[in-house]
């Protein structure tokens, strides 16, 4: 029979269990990091005393982290002085992106499987295609979630130092004598430290899934038997 025939049995087995954990844990991968906002912020003082024009100035960021689009906002002047646009600079959205379409193509894929897992799984049993595709495209999520969560790993430090309110304070006070900048509230990229870790995660759930894919295939067979013709191998003595 060719038909739907749901079978829990594939999730006893370390074939389903895995994939049941890659799809769980690809929707905390994309979710972590596609679904964050974040916001930095300064305290502006003249250096003036008997000008009072102290104001805060945020800027708010987020997913795909194009942070050379995102402008604080706060004020038009202080103390006295106009106040330029000022940006965050760089542009991190590759490495973002990157990674958050091999989780959701992770997820998708995850998804299918269990659905051939549980519904076909005799097909999947009786066929010598089916399990070396199969494997084939574990091994290349597991080389993707390699390749994304490094980029995104690299990416999101490069993030961290552009956002750190010490160092934009620095860039901003050394262009002008009329105000000084403090560090007032730091961006909380706790979600975006989980994503790079779910990422490694996934890596090694992809990477040891691929042997247990690649147990189904015919790659991974008895040894051939031996031909019944040419008799029984002698005996040592």
């Amino acid at each position: 029979m060719s038909g739907f025939q749901f079978n829990l049995t594939a999730l006893k087995e370390p074939l389903g269990f895995i994939k049941v954990l890659e799809w769980f844990f690809s929707i905390f991968s994309f979710a972590t990091c596609g679904g964050y906002k974040g916001e930095t912020s300064l305290f502006v003082t003249c250096t003036n005393k008997s000008l009072t024009d102290n104001q805060t100035m945020t800027a708010q960021f987020g997913y795909p982290f194009r942070l050379h689009t995102v402008l604080f906002k706060g004020f038009d002047q202080i103390c006295k002085e106009i106040w330029k646009p000022f940006y965050l600079s760089g542009d991190y959205s590759s490495p973002a992106e990157f990674y958050v379409t091999i989780a959701v193509l992770a997820f998708l894929y995850s998804m299918a499987a269990l659905v051939l897992y549980l519904g076909y799984r005799h097909l999947y049993q009786d066929s010598t295609k089916v399990p070396l595709i199969d494997f084939i495209i574990t091994v290349i999520f597991a080389f993707m979630w390699l390749v994304s969560s490094s980029a995104w790993a690299k990416g999101l430090t490069d993030v961290k130092s552009v956002t750190n309110t010490e160092n934009i304070a620095k860039y901003l006070c050394n262009q002008t004598s009329y105000y000084v900048c403090h560090s007032e509230m730091e961006p909380h990229m706790g979600s975006l430290n989980i994503s790079v870790a779910f990422g490694f995660l996934n890596l090694i759930l992809w990477a040891g899934n691929a042997w247990f894919v690649y147990k189904e295939t015919n790659l991974h067979g008895p040894p051939p038997a031996s031909n019944p013709e040419q008799g029984p191998p002698p005996s040592s003595k």
